[in-house]
């Protein structure tokens, strides 16, 4: 009977070992989502759609980003937040506000707050690493996720400077794009989580068109971020990423 058991059981890590076998490497994966993504620079053009208690309001944005370590940001409209500017080098982030022009450094616990009121928070627009070398991958299910056929991968952070230790990230398999992403603390606990609403085709390339953050620790239906123009691979004076921008 012991025999019968112990044969058993190695069939089961036998079938399991095949199952697992039949999944494609989660690395090479998530360096397929970076490498789409990836740009010598861009220029965007976007509006955020934030819920509120009493309803939504919009704010239009012009972005220019050089790689994923420097941009730039000029809010358009509404008028109160017209002309306030975001500069981020590297691993430095400030803002300037014309009503007070005053010039700020977003650092330390003001990376977690809201920009602008929405789902977002400063910390993760400053993220800067590709996700294939901040995290490492594994995928986990191979499923649907409405007509899409998707790749579901668990991301574990590889050190401790990264905004989330842990991800959840589904994968179009066709079009390797990030469809649906959670976001955790270290102790597990869901903190942020994106759907994407939108695609459309920019330059041989798939390109997110509207995708909706949610805040799970905040209340209401989330920030839908909407591109409405973008271009890939355009010249950018250097002058646009400088501190003295800011004010211009």
């Amino acid at each position: 009977m012991m025999r019968k058991s112990v044969i058993f059981l190695a069939l089961l890590g036998w079938a399991a070992g095949l199952l697992a076998g039949d999944f494609p490497d989660g690395q090479e994966i998530l360096r397929k989502v970076d490498e789409n993504i990836r740009a010598r620079n861009r220029v965007v053009t976007a509006k955020m759609v934030i819920g509120g208690r009493r309803g939504n309001r919009t704010i239009v944005s012009k972005t220019w980003a050089e790689g994923d370590k420097r941009s730039f940001t000029e809010y358009l409209s509404p008028a109160r937040e017209k002309g306030t500017k975001m500069l981020k080098l590297e691993d430095e982030l400030w803002t300037y506000t014309p009503a007070t022009d005053r010039t700020i450094r977003i650092s330390g616990h003001m990376l977690r707050q809201s920009v602008m009121g929405s789902d977002l928070s400063y910390e993760d627009m400053m993220e800067a690493d590709l996700l294939s070398d901040a995290y490492q991958a594994e995928v986990i299910a191979d499923t649907t996720l409405g007509e899409r056929p998707v790749w579901v991968l668990e991301l574990t952070a590889r050190g401790k400077d990264v905004s989330y230790a842990r991800r959840r990230v589904w994968v179009d398999r066709e079009r390797y794009l990030a469809l649906r992403e959670e976001r955790f603390a270290s102790g597990g606990k869901l903190l942020k989580r994106t759907e994407v609403e939108g695609v459309m085709r920019v330059d041989e390339r798939w390109v997110v068109s509207q995708v909706r953050f949610k805040d799970m620790l905040k209340s209401g239906e989330g920030t839908l971020f909407i591109i409405e123009e973008v271009a890939f691979d355009v010249d950018i004076p250097a002058s646009r990423f400088s501190k003295a921008a800011l004010k211009r």
